[in-house]
């Protein structure tokens, strides 16, 4: 057996892989730049003043199918705008999983209520329905469902829980951009759905966010929310209906999220290829197991996460990891 790069053997690669922090492993370029020239020679930076944001709505609501988008900072505001939308408040509980960003704590926290942590199934990490519905008090009023790494939760009994309970089912889809579960795409299952575009995600803005919802009174109160509770509708003196945050996205963050949401496709199809030949390559390997993906799933591959049975190895995981 040839000597591990590890221990000074030839490094497979002669340069480093490309990176999510530059441009050497992003898609990004002129679109983006033309867009931003529009914002930039208008003058108009702010919203409200402009077009770019507004537009980016519309057009991420049309891409999901779904009737309401509102974009924000970032994933993490844009999971608070839906607890907020939802009127979480002090006491109340949400059952989510142990395993996931702590944005997804941050809006349960910010709301003063209780995260709940339910159990995982162990090859999907994502949440087990059954202890979900176990967990489940008076003080319950929400479910947080993360499609962690880009894997669709099992959406069908959580949403079948969550109605036959009458508790809201929010979507973190911060990680899983046309990730699917029986032909529909994740972020429209649910009352709500939230996605990030912090720079590692599939489209990317540096940070930013969109809260999306078919459900018309939820969608306003999420306008609020983003907007510190400010109805715009009303003309002349300020109206506000509840409190909220200044979570409101810039134009520029707006146009290069235009120009990344015509990409996105491109970007997760790529990723799927690379991950299924990664997987046909290592599955033979005793001790090593590729990420598990269940019968009408498709995996968006934000990451790909291997099991290791160490008692193969006569190594350590550290050491495996570093080689």
């Amino acid at each position: 057996m040839e000597r591990l790069a590890l221990f000074g053997g030839e490094p497979v690669r002669k340069k480093p892989l490309p990176t999510i922090s530059d441009k050497s492993g992003r898609n990004i370029g002129e679109e983006e730049l033309r867009l931003l020239r529009e914002v930039i020679v208008s003058g108009s930076l702010f919203r409200y003043s402009g077009r770019m944001v507004s537009t980016f709505e519309e057009e991420f609501a049309e891409f999901l199918g779904v009737k309401h988008a509102v974009a924000s900072t970032s994933g993490t505001a844009a999971l608070h705008v839906a607890t907020g939308a939802i009127g979480l408040g002090p006491g109340a509980d949400v059952i989510t999983t142990p395993i996931t960003d702590m944005g997804t704590m941050i809006a349960i926290l910010g709301q003063n209520a209780i995260p709940i942590f339910a159990d995982l199934d162990p090859y999907t990490y994502n949440l087990n329905p059954e202890d979900v519905e176990r967990r489940i008090t008076d003080k319950t009023k929400a479910i947080i469902a993360v499609h962690l790494f880009g894997l669709p939760c099992d959406m069908d009994p959580l949403r079948e829980i969550a109605e036959e309970r009458g508790i809201y089912l929010i979507e973190d889809c911060a990680q899983a951009y046309l990730a699917e579960y029986k032909g529909r795409l994740v972020g429209t299952i649910g009352d709500v759905g939230c996605f990030s575009m912090q720079q590692s995600k599939h489209m990317f803005t540096g940070d930013g966010g969109i809260t999306v919802t078919n459900d018309d009174e939820l969608a306003r109160k999420a306008r609020f929310f983003m907007d510190k509770g400010w109805d715009r509708t009303v003309k002349g003196a300020r109206m506000y209906h509840m409190l909220g945050f200044n979570y409101r996205m810039t134009e520029l963050q707006g146009a290069v999220a235009r120009a990344q949401l015509r990409k996105v496709r491109w970007v997760v199809e790529r990723r799927r290829a690379v991950a299924d030949a990664l997987t046909k390559e290592i599955s033979d390997i005793e001790g090593v197991t590729p990420p598990t993906v269940p019968k009408g799933c498709k995996h968006s591959y934000w990451l790909y996460p291997i099991r290791i049975d160490a008692s193969e190895f006569k190594a350590e995981l550290s050491e495996i990891a570093e080689a």
